[in-house]
Formats: structure tokens, C-alpha cells, sequence
């Protein structure tokens, strides 16, 4: 099962982005990205700092909207026509393997299915860490590799359309690696329980299944937020190893003249 999940990867990264992109703007995508954006919503208000990146923007504008960080950025491939000269967010044209930004100088990293379509995701998570201040947070969606969503890429990932034709990492992964880096994961969030459908009446009539889900299989949702937060490195105090002067004097060294008259 474990190489049935790791069979398709998405050869061409530019082509797969444009086919997310435009997945995107189908019914299914289109509900898709409602729910990432109702996620975002709830969770940015809550992050605070001074600089915001975002990589990659193949769900489109309006991700950052809520949050309160004045200095707002979106780093791109190239940056999209009409959006060079907008205030916010701020693109900026560079590779999320090499961002091109200061060490500790970021506040929040958000990664919307980035990793998925990466082919160094390692890579691309340590410069996230390097460029995130203390405490910082890195937030990543990703699609569920246990979920329907899964089971359809299994069953059309080899046509080489996306989102199927990337690579769905388990939440579980993605904590290890993060735990590698110096992060811990603050929350955790599945959601999307409908099947992957493009039919527009059959995914509203299933609209029940965003209640229920959460209750009866919480875990199986089609894709999952996850918030990290860069730990603080802490220096652990050594404490000196006092050397005993008494170990330090050899055998057969001449007593003190003041014992020797004491027993004289």
C-alpha cells in the first residue's frame, strides 16, 4: 500500500500548477478553496508578527485577507500579470528551495499545496526554518493520502493531471519531519468529507457529510491543515569540571618541611 501511495509524481512542477490553478476554478476545487479560505480566516487573526509569506498561489487571491500583519507577501514563479504593482500582498518572484530572504526574518509561512507538487520538499521545509524567527509559525495545507481524495489519485494519478498527479503526504509525515526541524505542531485540522465529484447537484446534495464527517471520521477528511510553531533553541548550561588538587600531586613527591618536623 505504501508504494500504491508513493506510484504517481507530478513530472513537469509548472505544468502541474497551472492544472491546480485551473482545478481550482471546477465545482469540486471551487468548494475546495471556500473551505481553506473559511480555515484562514479563523486561524490568521490569530498570528501576529511583522512579515507574512505566502509560497505559491495556485488556490488564487484572497488567502491573507484576514490577517492583521501589515507587511504581507506571496512568492511566486513568475509574478501574475496585474499584480506587480498591487500593495498587498506583495509579490515577489523567487524559489521556495532558496527563498531569497534574511535568516529569523519572518513571522508566519503559509504553504498551500506546495509540498505536494515540490521535488525537494526537505529542502523547501529547512529554508522555511531558517527563515522563520523564533516561535514563528508555518502553516501547510495539503491533500489526505487516507481520505477519498487518496483513493482517487491511486485511480488517476497516472494520467498526470493535478491535483492527482501529486505526491499526498500523512499528517503523520509531515509532523515527523517537522519535528526534525525544531517544530511542533499546534494544531491539526481535516476537512472536505464529500466525495472528489465534479458534479455541482451531487456534492450539494452531499453538503450533510461536512457536518458528520468531523464526528464519525474526523481523520478521512480530503485535505488537512496543519500549524506548526518554530521551537526556541535554548542553551543548556555545562556545568566546569573542577579538577581536585589533590589528584593532581604525583606519588613520591617530598612531603612539606612542616610535616616532616612535626615528625622529626
Amino acid at each position: 500500500m505504501k508504494r500504491l501511495l508513493q506510484a504517481y509524481q507530478c513530472a513537469d512542477v509548472g505544468q502541474a500548477r497551472e492544472q491546480l490553478r485551473d482545478w481550482y476554478q471546477e465545482p469540486l476545487g471551487a468548494l475546495v478553496r471556500e473551505e481553506e479560505l473559511t480555515l484562514m480566516g479563523q486561524l490568521l487573526p490569530g498570528l501576529f508578527g511583522y512579515h507574512l509569506l505566502q509560497l505559491g498561489d495556485v488556490a488564487g487571491e484572497g488567502w491573507l485577507v484576514s490577517s492583521r500583519i501589515s507587511h504581507r507577501m506571496v512568492m511566486v514563479d513568475t509574478v501574475p500579470p496585474g499584480h506587480s504593482q498591487a500593495p498587498q500582498p506583495e509579490y515577489l518572484c523567487g524559489n521556495a528551495a532558496q527563498l531569497p530572504l534574511a535568516s529569523s526574518s519572518l513571522d508566519v509561512v503559509v504553504l498551500p499545496h506546495l509540498l505536494e507538487f515540490e521535488l525537494a520538499p526537505h529542502q523547501v521545509l529547512r529554508e522555511v526554518e531558517r527563515a522563520l524567527i523564533p516561535e514563528g509559525h508555518l502553516v501547510i495545507f495539503c491533500f489526505n493520502p487516507w481520505s477519498l481524495f487518496g483513493l482517487r489519485r491511486l485511480l488517476q494519478g497516472w494520467r498526470d493531471e493535478a491535483p492527482w498527479s501529486g505526491h499526498f503526504y500523512t499528517p503523520l509525515r509531515l509532523k515527523d519531519w517537522l519535528s526534525l526541524l525544531g517544530f511542533d505542531t499546534v494544531l491539526l485540522r481535516h476537512y472536505f468529507y464529500r466525495p472528489p465529484l465534479q458534479h455541482q447537484a451531487t456534492l450539494s446534495r452531499l453538503r450533510r457529510m461536512e457536518m458528520l464527517g468531523p464526528r464519525f471520521w474526523p481523520r478521512l477528511g480530503g485535505a488537512y491543515m496543519l500549524v506548526a510553531k518554530k521551537r526556541v533553541a535554548t542553551l543548556t548550561p555545562i556545568k566546569p569540571r573542577w579538577r581536585s588538587t589533590r589528584g593532581s600531586i604525583t606519588i613520591g613527591l617530598t612531603e612539606p618541611s612542616a610535616r616532616r618536623d612535626k615528625h622529626e
